[in-house]
């Protein structure tokens, strides 16, 4: 990897910080049109095409405050392409292209656990989740996880000492819970804070499961120690099964409503974990084969099939694609197929309504209505 032209670095801010453009968006606008000022130039006539007239690139000045803020924060930002961006997290089609980084950035390129779990953790499962992170830091592996109450904040008092990384929902200066302020601290002073959302950024509901996809990404495997049926920490360890990493569960009661969810990941093939040795087990072994056998790619091939870019899609494609999408996402294989066009002139028109803000991308190489 090559170190980012200045230049480049303040036009990749600008396009992931522009309306409508999330991060499989910026990846297809980079692979189209091969620099982040090409594409920004390109924004506003494809977000027309798509039935956006006023779509506008983010103000050069406003993302020159930002770079500003964060160096006044004492924290950093970094870029996909460059050396120090995370490997594993790099691998990820749904990366952010753009993370703040307070503390020690070199961590995010160590070997990592996700450990993640209930808010409202008991206190069996709070001395769990701080023995098992403990003696996994011990071992020498960076403990990943979201700085929440409960679970989150026994992995990371219990991995002060040997290296954690807290991936937060807001902007990497935002404190919350504001309970947890001293940890924080401690955390960006031994440790990292990791944040997708520009300083100063509230955390806000929808941040949340975009925060627990850097959890997950940036580790080797995520370890569930209590979570409810329908927890974020169960939307953790299905992204981190998406993302080819390993998921761990530690078994509770089937009388605590909190150990319903990890008891229904090991029923669905989750590693059982009732020790810290379950885990390292699993670790040592991806690390003997070379960490982990590469993601495959969905998107693999996709910048070969866009047209030519002064080519639009036939007249009526973009209707006919938002006709057959509804708000549950399909795959872009089965959207192709139903429309009957060309795959270039289905992602052209795909990345057009995108912009427009009427559809929008997931990971797994899925799209859907807004």
């Amino acid at each position: 990897m090559t170190a980012l032209p200045e230049k480049e670095k303040l036009a990749r801010l600008r396009l992931i910080r522009t309306d409508n453009v999330g991060p499989i968006t910026f990846n297809r606008l980079l692979e189209r049109f091969g620099s982040a000022q090409k594409a920004l130039e390109a924004l506003p006539d494809l977000a027309k095409r798509g039935g956006h007239a006023e779509l506008k690139a983010f103000p050069q000045a406003k993302a020159e405050d930002e770079i500003a803020t964060v160096a006044k924060v004492g924290a950093r930002l970094i870029y996909k392409g460059e050396a120090e961006f995370p490997t594993l997290l790099n691998e990820i089609d749904d990366a952010a292209p753009v993370l703040t980084v307070l503390g020690r950035v070199e961590l995010l390129n160590k070997p990592a656990l996700g450990v993640v779990g209930a808010r409202n953790a008991s206190l069996t499962g709070r001395k769990i989740a701080e023995d098992f992170s403990g003696k996994t830091g011990q071992a020498g592996y960076v403990i990943a996880s979201g700085l929440a109450r409960g679970i989150d904040s026994a992995a990371h008092k219990a991995s002060l000492a040997t290296g954690t990384i807290a991936v937060v929902a807001g902007g990497v200066d935002v404190i919350y819970p504001p309970e947890n302020d001293g940890l924080y601290r401690q955390i960006a002073e031994t440790g990292a804070v990791v944040a997708e959302c520009a300083v100063g950024s509230e955390p806000l509901a929808r941040h949340f499961p975009r925060r627990n996809r850097i959890i997950s990404g940036l580790s080797l495997g995520v370890l569930v120690v209590e979570a409810a049926a329908k927890s974020g920490s169960l939307i953790t360890a299905r992204m981190a099964l998406e993302q080819n990493r390993e998921v761990f569960a530690v078994p509770g009661s089937p009388l605590d409503p909190r150990a319903e969810g990890t008891n229904s990941l090991i029923r669905d093939g989750a590693h059982m974990a009732t020790s810290a040795n379950d885990i390292l087990q699993v670790l040592k072994d991806l690390r003997m084969r070379g960490l982990r056998e590469p993601v495959a790619r969905h998107w693999s091939g996709e910048a070969s099939l866009l047209p030519a870019n002064d080519e639009t899609p036939p007249q009526g494609l973009q209707g006919k694609i938002l006709e057959i999408l509804s708000p549950v996402p399909v795959s872009m294989d089965e959207l192709i197929r139903a429309v009957e066009a060309p795959a270039g002139e289905v992602l052209t028109a795909i990345l057009e309504l995108e912009l427009a803000g009427r559809i929008e991308r997931q990971a797994g190489n899925r799209v859907n209505l807004i």
